[in-house]
């Protein structure tokens, strides 16, 4: 786990714990999670905790390495992405380690490296666009939570850290150790890679004083009986009112946000329960599978069921 000052706290500890408990689960194969950081001081984290760091540059990379960046405010970032010992480390890490990536706003550190060249990579949502203006050679993902592309792993913002360490716990120990590690973490569940940071980037972009944060927070968790003219009540609007603020803030129609919120919550219960289409259908609120699949068809492009064939658990 590379670190920095100003590093974020949660994109640390959170990877950190899940291969931590590895030991608990399987002690012979366990990952020994060394927080590494240019000078090997203590580092004062976003959160002002302090967090003690080995030298990073008198670590030798191995083939065996999984090499983490850590993210942080754009302060720190840029304090990061200016060492230029930090960023020749890196380099000669990406050479040898099985795999190398980063957490949140991390990806700006291995970007500026040109580590991340060529290849689909997740950031924060709220810094896709500055990343892919930064970088013109990757391509940003702006929905997915984490992306793997062989060796090279990204994840959107904070807490999207422990999903993508999950999924690479998931690689090498297989799902039952990584299901209990998140069991063991009281997590409510893991979240695939392909999950839309959407409904984040909603919430973020309206507030509470806003009428359509409680509206959208409210669908969220009612899917079924979410509509345009039961939003625009909980939000104290009129239909059309609500029609014109959905298109002033969001950039969409109260029907059209509804769908992309359905189909969010399907895709992922697609891959994650093992229940029919009609229970699935239903459960995210469209009623029918023929809506169903209609509405994959126009948010994704494909039919659900081929969805699920792609994105399905690797022991399935």
């Amino acid at each position: 786990m590379v670190a920095f000052p100003g590093v974020q706290t949660l994109d640390l500890t959170g990877p950190a714990e899940v291969f931590a408990a590895v030991t608990g689960e399987r002690p012979a194969s366990a990952y020994e999670v060394l927080v590494a950081s240019v000078g090997g001081a203590p580092v004062a984290s976003s959160s002002g905790c302090t967090i003690v760091t080995r030298e990073l540059l008198r670590i030798t990379p191995r083939a065996s390495d999984i090499v983490l960046v850590c993210g942080g405010p754009e302060a720190a970032i840029r304090h990061a992405i200016r060492d230029d010992a930090l960023r020749a480390w890196l380099v000669r890490a990406a050479r040898v380690a099985r795999r190398i990536g980063s957490v949140c706003s991390g990806a700006f550190v291995l970007a500026h490296a040109g580590i991340l060249d060529g290849h689909r990579v997740a950031t924060h949502w709220s810094s896709c666009d500055r990343l892919a203006a930064y970088r013109p050679a990757l391509r940003v993902d702006r929905d997915a939570i984490f992306v793997e592309e062989g060796r090279i792993w990204t994840s959107a913002g904070v807490t999207t850290g422990i999903d993508m360490a999950l999924a690479m716990v998931e690689a090498d120990h297989g799902r039952a150790v990584a299901d209990a590690i998140a069991a063991r973490l009281v997590l409510y569940a893991r979240r695939p890679g392909f999950q839309s940071q959407f409904s984040d980037a909603l919430v973020a972009q309206t507030s509470a004083s806003d009428p359509l944060g409680p509206a959208i927070a409210w669908a969220r968790t009612h899917l079924r009986d979410a509509e345009p003219e039961t939003l625009a009540r909980r939000a104290g609007l009129s239909l059309r009112t609500f029609h014109r603020r959905c298109l002033d803030v969001l950039g969409t129609t109260p029907a059209k946000l509804i769908e992309k919120l359905r189909v969010e919550h399907a895709r992922t219960l697609l891959v994650t329960a093992d229940a029919p289409a009609k229970t699935l259908a239903a459960t995210a609120g469209f009623g029918s599978v023929a809506r169903m699949n209609r509405a994959f068809a126009r948010v994704l492009g494909v039919q659900p069921r081929d969805y699920a064939r792609m994105f399905g658990p690797r022991t399935a």
